[in-house]
Formats: C-alpha cells, sequence, structure tokens
C-alpha cells in the first residue's frame, strides 16, 4: 500500500463552497435535486479543506521491480480526510469497489471515535453518489463543531422534530420512527440498519438471528414508487441523534439549491425557484 497527497480533482484555489455559476438554475427540493452530476466529492472536500482537515490519497497498486513509479498500475484508491484533532475522518470510497446498500454504492464513509487510544470507529455513517452535496457538508459542519463526536445529547424525536418543522409529514404507522415529504418522494425512518454498517453498540453483538438490532436512521429519495433510489443515507446506531437532525433540517429546507445538471428521474419533478 502507498500512501501519498491525492490528486483527486480539486478546486481553484479560493473558491467558496457550493458557489455556482449564475447560470446554475435554482431549483427546489434539494432531496430530488441530487449531487449536481458528480460534484458530491468536490463540495465535500472543499467543506473539508476548510475546516482544516488532512487530506491523503490511498492507492493500491502493482509495480514491477524494473518499473519507474509513474508507470505504476494502480488497481484501487481512496482518499482520506482526517480531522486535525483525529477523532473523526471521512472517506471517498467510490473509486475503491465500494458496497453497495439500496442498491446504490457508496460513495463517502464518514466515522467518529471517542478519543485517540483506540483505532476503532464508534459509528459510521454511509452516503451515496447523488446525495445533495449542501446537505452532507451541513452534516459534516455541525460533526466539525462537536467537542465530543460521540456523545449522545438528545433522543430520536429531535430528528423528526426537524423535518416536520419544514412541513414534512409523520408516518401514520409510525409516527415515533418515520417521516416523508408531502410529496412521498423523500423519506426518514428510525430501524433495523442494514448488514456492513460499522457501530461500536455492544448489543449488535448479542442479537441473535430472529430479533432486531439496534436501530439507525435511513434516509432516501425514490422519484416514484417502486422506482429506484435517487440516493440513499445510512446512520449507524450509535450517531449522535442531533448530528442526525442537522442532516435532516437540511435535507427538509426549502431553501432551493443550485444546479448545474439535473437528474434525469427527477428533472421533471423539480421546482424552478424565481430569479433573485
Amino acid at each position: 500500500m502507498v500512501t501519498c497527497r491525492p490528486r483527486w480533482p480539486s478546486p481553484s484555489p479560493g473558491r467558496l463552497p457550493f458557489r455556482r455559476p449564475r447560470a446554475a438554475p435554482a431549483v427546489l427540493p434539494a432531496p430530488l435535486a441530487g449531487g449536481d452530476d458528480g460534484r458530491l466529492y468536490d463540495v465535500v472536500a472543499d467543506t473539508l479543506a476548510g475546516l482544516g482537515w488532512t487530506s491523503l490519497a490511498i492507492v493500491r497498486g502493482r509495480q514491477e521491480p524494473d518499473e519507474a513509479p509513474e508507470d505504476r498500475q494502480v488497481l484501487r484508491s481512496t482518499v482520506l480526510h482526517i480531522s486535525p484533532d483525529t477523532l473523526r475522518w471521512a472517506q471517498w470510497m467510490l473509486p475503491d469497489e465500494p458496497f453497495h446498500l439500496g442498491d446504490l454504492p457508496i460513495a463517502w464513509q464518514i466515522s467518529a471515535r471517542q478519543d485517540v487510544t483506540t483505532p476503532l470507529a464508534q459509528w459510521s455513517a454511509y452516503f451515496t453518489p447523488d446525495v445533495p452535496g449542501e446537505v452532507l457538508a451541513d452534516f459534516l459542519l455541525a460533526l466539525d463543531a462537536r467537542d465530543d463526536p460521540t456523545a449522545a445529547y438528545t433522543g430520536p424525536g429531535l430528528v423528526l422534530d426537524a423535518v416536520t418543522a419544514h412541513g414534512w409529514l409523520r408516518d401514520v404507522d409510525r409516527p415515533d420512527a418515520g417521516a416523508a415529504d408531502p410529496t412521498f418522494t423523500s423519506h426518514l425512518s428510525l430501524g433495523e440498519v442494514p448488514p456492513l454498517i460499522q457501530d461500536a453498540d455492544p448489543r449488535l453483538l448479542a442479537v441473535e438471528a430472529d430479533e432486531a438490532g439496534p436501530a439507525g436512521w435511513l434516509a432516501w429519495a425514490q422519484p416514484a414508487l417502486g422506482a429506484p433510489f435517487l440516493w440513499a443515507a445510512f446512520f449507524g446506531a450509535s450517531v449522535p441523534h442531533d448530528l442526525v437532525a442537522v442532516f435532516a433540517a437540511s435535507l427538509s429546507s426549502t431553501v432551493p439549491v443550485l444546479r448545474r445538471v439535473l437528474p434525469e428521474s427527477t428533472r421533471d419533478r423539480l421546482l424552478r425557484a424565481p430569479a433573485g
């Protein structure tokens, strides 16, 4: 394994996160606007660079003994961003044969640990490529601002309060564990998390085959009933609810987002905001 500085596309010097050309349309709702045609890496990397996180490229490849370094065959690579206190990190996984959740590849894995004495993450959250970049950036800003990235200060009710304050509707059958936007295309649910979600909750080790494990939050956008997901986000059971609430509030916000490229599957359902 070779570790070096990232050669991933980076923003031009001095460009602020989320700035778009003036010709970019302002559209809403954000959940159906997607990640602006592959710009999710740039938006998140800009945010983390502004917070002073260190970025490293992790490259796995093959090099013959008599081969020049520039001819090395790169097989897989990721980009790892680490906070100054090393308690939180974000890994861009899309080029590295990512695993799939909800039939979508994972693009970003964000994790945090309680202290520097353990290398293991206390919790992890996972985001697929078309998660709106602004929403993920707000989640990261809240994570960076926390003194303790793992402490649980609040209950799950805070998450649902965040979306219902913006007009989302609670699930009729599960009013304390689910909500959807008024068009029922964007959803938030507290339930059993899928396999492969990394979490340090000790109850996960004691779950029997016929028992439900600790609950975590799932969020997703589905343009139409039975249609493929546009994007999905998965939060481990130990992700603090107040951090998920920040994600939920940003996701359900009625503030338009700027997009240069609109998703094909939701283009006809997006509203253009009035100029100015």
